[in-house]
């Protein structure tokens, strides 16, 4: 069922194994059900995936590398891709020092949940994990499994991302069995930037998708809550919808504009 059985397979045997092995993965529970769900073989040669097995993977210990290596290589991996085909995993590879200024920004402490409503392949939410974890060495046990299992969730439009994603936070050691810190789903969002978003919650109705996100991480607050949000100089600066909202984030939060960030704290 494991490593060993494919390791001792060869050949036809070894294709089916392999087949076989992702389709039971994928009837697993919690992060490994989003990660290998309707994953497929794409390897055409036996030979091939055999030397991948043998030859590659298992020449390394894996188990005794901690998740910031394990990590650290499969984010090396995914920023490659990106350099090569200019977008990652179908999406865009934003940097990672600007993962690290918005989460300089909101400072997530133990205990608290953090949110990326547009999650990609998990940047933010793991650069908050380290953060966490870096800047307090003496963590609880509760507060370790809490970090682990219940202090991150990413939002993810596309499929094929969200599974990406999820391999990228189990890696760093975020999600399990029992939980899964990404859901694959719109949240009220828009996809297009000509849909005009018509919602109860909302400052004001626009087609403007820049705006109506901004609206939409307000709505995902907790009171006390803090955002950092990166947009294009002008977004927050024009009449209209966007005066509206900028109206709205001065009287009802305490945001911080810079060139860098938005600070919003309702």
């Amino acid at each position: 069922m494991g490593w060993p059985e494919l390791l001792k397979r060869d050949g036809d045997d070894l294709f089916d194994h392999y087949r076989h092995t992702l389709d039971r993965q994928g009837l697993e529970r919690g992060t490994l059900r989003l990660i290998f769900a309707k994953a497929q073989n794409k390897f055409q040669d036996p030979a091939k995936l055999r030397r991948v097995i043998a030859d590659l993977i298992d020449a390394e210990t894996w188990t005794i590398l901690g998740a910031d290596v394990k990590g650290d290589a499969y984010e090396g991996l995914l920023e490659r891709n990106a350099q090569d085909t200019k977008s990652g995993a179908g999406q865009y590879f934003t940097p990672r020092s600007l993962f690290q200024a918005r989460v300089d920004c909101i400072a997530p402490q133990p205990g608290e949940s953090v949110c990326d409503p547009a999650c990609g392949t998990g940047g933010f939410l793991f650069t908050a994990h380290n953060h966490i974890v870096g800047h307090h060495k003496n963590l609880t046990r509760d507060q370790l499994r809490h970090l682990k299992e219940k202090a991150f969730i990413g939002y993810e439009l596309v499929n094929a991302t969200a599974r990406v994603c999820a391999m990228n936070l189990l890696l760093h050691g975020i999600g399990s069995e029992k939980s899964v810190p990404v859901v694959v789903g719109e949240d009220g969002r828009t996809s297009s930037e000509k849909d005009t978003i018509e919602r109860d919650d909302f400052w004001a109705t626009t087609s403007n998708m820049q705006l109506n996100f901004v609206q939409h991480i307000k709505t995902l607050l907790k009171t006390n809550g803090r955002a950092a949000v990166v947009l294009p100089d002008n977004v927050l600066f024009e009449g209209g919808a966007g005066e509206t909202i900028r109206r709205k984030l001065l009287h009802c939060t305490n945001a911080t504009c810079t060139r860098s960030c938005h600070r919003l704290r309702p």
